[in-house]
């Protein structure tokens, strides 16, 4: 496995395929979860969705979790099978419960949203909570989003601008918009309109459309001098952000 992902990391899926193959017909569910994806994307082959679906059932039935959450994927998208959200959702909580971060992060999304299941502000939380502890930044973002709009719990918007500059720092630009907008408003937050256009620059440069809203109105206040200023910080690499 390990030679497979050195081949996968430098793009020569062919080779890693050669290596997963064997092993995922002698059963290893992490290999069948690998060919799956590899077919779901026409990496090292041609796309094929049909083989994608059988690839990653096998890789589901044997307990890999990125797997039910690949699998989840395809009924969640009605990618080479029909569209059934009641079972991508029973996959991604599959997942989630064996601590796959990025599954744990659309199971929070799919409760808060209540479009395809129905809506558990709370339990979307906690699933937040499990992702944002491995670093999935979309879900520190949603944390944030969670105590602004008091969503089974009071509002803190001292405690969303924490969550919000948690998945800013992390490289989210929706985290980045808010947090831009926080510092715009004042809300829970001192206002401070050179950081808010700095973090609204990055969340433009990210394609978030949150940004849009403030964008325009943010940049009306700066002076030249300001403006100026507020370019300099955004150019400033995240790790490094005062």
């Amino acid at each position: 496995m390990a030679a497979a992902l050195t081949h996968a990391t430098s793009g020569d899926y062919e080779a890693a395929l050669s290596l997963w193959e064997p092993l995922a017909r002698k059963g290893n569910a992490r290999a069948q979860n690998n060919i799956g994806a590899c077919f779901v994307d026409g990496l090292g082959v041609e796309p094929d969705l049909d083989l994608a679906r059988r690839w990653l059932e096998l890789s589901a039935e044997g307990g890999d979790p990125v797997g039910r959450r690949n699998l989840a994927t395809l009924y969640f998208k009605g990618q080479g099978v029909g569209q059934d959200y009641a079972r991508s959702a029973e996959l991604y909580r599959a997942a989630a419960g064996d601590g796959d971060g990025p599954a744990q992060d659309m199971l929070s999304w799919m409760l808060l949203e209540g479009e395809v299941m129905p809506a558990d502000p709370a339990e979307a939380r906690r699933w937040a909570l499990a992702a944002a502890e491995q670093g999935i930044a979309s879900s520190m973002t949603r944390l944030g989003m969670i105590a602004h709009n008091a969503l089974g719990m009071d509002r803190d918007p001292v405690e969303a601008v924490r969550w919000w500059r948690k998945g800013a720092e992390a490289g989210d630009a929706d985290g980045q918009a808010m947090l831009g907008a926080a510092y715009h408003l004042g809300a829970g937050i001192p206002r401070d309109r050179v950081a808010a256009f700095a973090w609204l620059l990055r969340a433009h440069a990210g394609h978030s459309a949150l940004a849009d809203r403030f964008f325009d109105a943010v940049r009306a206040t700066l002076s030249p001098e300001e403006e100026s200023a507020a370019q300099r910080r955004a150019s400033i690499p995240l790790g490094e952000v005062p």
